[in-house]
């Protein structure tokens, strides 16, 4: 059987083909980080400038390389994508109370909540000034609208706090707009720069969307079965934030009536302690639907690949197919 270290391993040697790209995106994220107030650049270069795997960005520089895109203006308008992700995840840790976001303290546990939104403001304002110096209206538009969606998915998120009654349905709206369409935007936004049809457009907008709900299951999915050391941040973080995901929302009708109800209000009156915590991740990993969730992911990858069809072989589209297969794989 496969170690955790070969897989951890083998993961990276994935991510090691695109260095060349994430190089370059990485050198136009430190140049457009300016300001004329320090604290900005600071808290920017511990946040955006840290770790990261770059997908979004890389996963427009490969939709634009499919649609064969011959702008200079390349790298610089992958950090569009970034600079939003970065954004949001300020935010997200304001509202989670995070005090860990990849292996290091969070802004906001730095700096205190106001510094950490206002950068995160700051950051959305850079990704919107940028895209509209690309003078491409339709560009401007999706990205503008995909903001929109995300900022929908976080607040209905914030609605479901707590929510042991949510649903499925439910759960994949809010994944959607949190994750999936700034995917989708990245991917359609390259057939967009590129003059391409419509067509192509709505296929890599699919093609993104698939892959974003799988890349968020995946997530959640490590939420419960993962380590601090390789996720990033803490195991069970989204349970102990009150965030109902799937691996919960699959294994509360498989758990005893009464358990479910005492589990239900220690949780929602936060008198949970870390043995709770525990406990209720030991259940849902005991309970068989881990497997089910994996599939499913397996099964929006696959989705995700299809909508590729259209397009004839070449190593950008190489490169997304593998991107996307590595969703599923990946450990962090």
């Amino acid at each position: 059987m496969e170690t955790l270290e070969a897989k951890m391993n083998s993961s990276s040697a994935i991510l090691d083909k695109y260095t060349e790209h994430v190089v370059r995106i990485n050198k136009e994220l430190k140049e457009v980080l300016t300001s004329r107030v320090s604290l900005i650049e600071i808290i920017g270069k511990h946040t955006l400038l840290g770790h990261g795997k770059r997908l979004r960005p890389l996963f427009f520089v490969l939709s634009c390389q499919l649609c064969d895109y011959k702008g200079t203006d390349l790298y610089l308008l992958s950090t569009i994508f970034e600079y939003i992700h970065a954004a949001s995840l300020l935010h997200d840790d304001v509202l989670d109370n995070a005090e860990i976001r990849r292996n290091k303290p969070s802004a906001n546990s730095f700096w205190g909540n106001h510094a950490a939104v206002l950068a995160g403001d700051f950051f959305y304002l850079t990704s919107s000034s940028i895209a509209l110096n690309s003078n491409n209206m339709r560009f401007l538009k999706r990205i503008t609208e995909t903001t929109r969606q995300m900022t929908e998915g976080q607040i209905l998120e914030l609605t479901h706090t707590h929510d042991w009654k949510i649903g499925k349905e439910q759960y994949l709206e809010i994944i959607s707009g949190k994750t999936a369409v700034l995917m989708s935007a990245a991917c359609a936004c390259g057939a967009i720069l590129s003059g391409a049809e419509m067509e192509a457009e709505q296929s890599l907008g699919q093609f993104g969307l698939n892959m974003g709900i799988a890349f968020q299951i995946m997530d959640d999915l490590l939420d419960y079965t993962s380590s601090e050391d390789v996720f990033g941040k803490p195991v069970g973080k989204d349970l102990k934030e009150g965030k109902i995901t799937l691996p919960l929302i699959y294994t509360l009708p498989k758990i005893e009536a009464s358990e479910r109800n005492r589990l239900e209000n220690l949780f929602k009156d936060r008198q949970a302690t870390e043995g709770d915590y525990r406990q209720l991740i030991g259940i849902v990993r005991s309970k068989g639907a881990l497997d089910q969730i994996k599939d499913e992911a397996r099964a929006y990858v696959v989705r995700a690949a299809g909508c590729l069809s259209r397009f004839p072989d070449s190593p950008a589209k190489r490169g997304l197919l593998e991107l996307n297969r590595f969703i599923v794989e990946r450990k962090y």
